[in-house]
């Protein structure tokens, strides 16, 4: 029954600080505080490598077209990027140089079905950026979602111990409920800290995987008309 009355001890010694809110919870809401406060730290964690990587490829994208529609030779820059594609759009129009070379190499060139094995090897080649650049931002999907429920969770164990204290201790006074309270409503608070972050950087990132496949996607256009001239004036 001691345990059942700690909050209301500490409501008469006046000690109510997140830290004391913490210390008096019960086991299963210190477990849940302990969880929410791993995922925010966890999904921060996430938003900002994603933040930097976003930030980079949006910057390799940028010198790759820069350097690509300068008028260099395709073969030129085919030798300066194959042994270091590893962006985005490099890695993308590696894959493509790639497949050509191979297909015109040898006493007999497969050039039938060229444009189709080109298509096909950029689309695969955007299908893994996408996944790279996607990886782990179902985590942030996860902890908006689940982390107010988890709070909740919190909260509601809480506040079933602080009616325990409360008729352990056989008074309503304010100053006995009060605390209680306030231990069950942290968890809530730690669930809204770490999914309101998450849900608002999910939507940003997603956004911006988006656009970086997107732009990958109309180069992979571009690039393939291009080639495509090209076979049909070897033809």
């Amino acid at each position: 029954m001691n345990e059942l009355v700690q909050t209301t001890l500490a409501a008469q010694e006046g000690d109510i600080s997140f830290f004391a809110l913490f210390w008096e919870a019960h086991i299963v809401v210190k477990i849940v505080m302990l969880g929410l406060i791993g995922a925010s730290i966890w999904c921060w964690a996430i938003i900002v490598d994603k933040t930097l990587l976003f930030a980079r490829t949006r910057r390799q994208i940028n010198r790759f077209e820069t350097v690509f529609w300068s008028g260099k030779s395709l073969e030129e820059l085919y030798g300066t990027l194959q042994s270091r594609a590893n962006h985005a759009m490099a890695a993308l129009f590696v894959a493509a140089m790639r497949e050509w070379k191979r297909s015109h190499e040898g006493p007999r060139p497969a050039i039938g079905s060229l444009q189709q094995r080109i298509d096909r090897v950029m689309d695969l080649t955007i299908q893994r950026e996408a996944e790279r650049l996607e990886r782990k931002l179902l985590i942030l999907a996860t902890v908006g979602s689940a982390a107010p429920f988890i709070g909740l969770f919190g909260t509601v164990w809480g506040i079933m111990t602080a009616f325990q204290a409360i008729a352990a201790s056989e008074s309503t006074n304010l100053a006995v409920v009060a605390p209680g309270i306030a231990e069950a409503l942290f968890a809530t608070a730690l669930g809204l800290l770490a999914a309101i972050p998450a849900v608002i950087a999910y939507n940003k990132l997603i956004a911006d995987a988006g656009q970086a496949v997107a732009r990958m996607e109309g180069f992979a256009d571009e690039f393939s008309a291009i080639l495509s001239r090209q076979i049909d004036e070897r033809s």
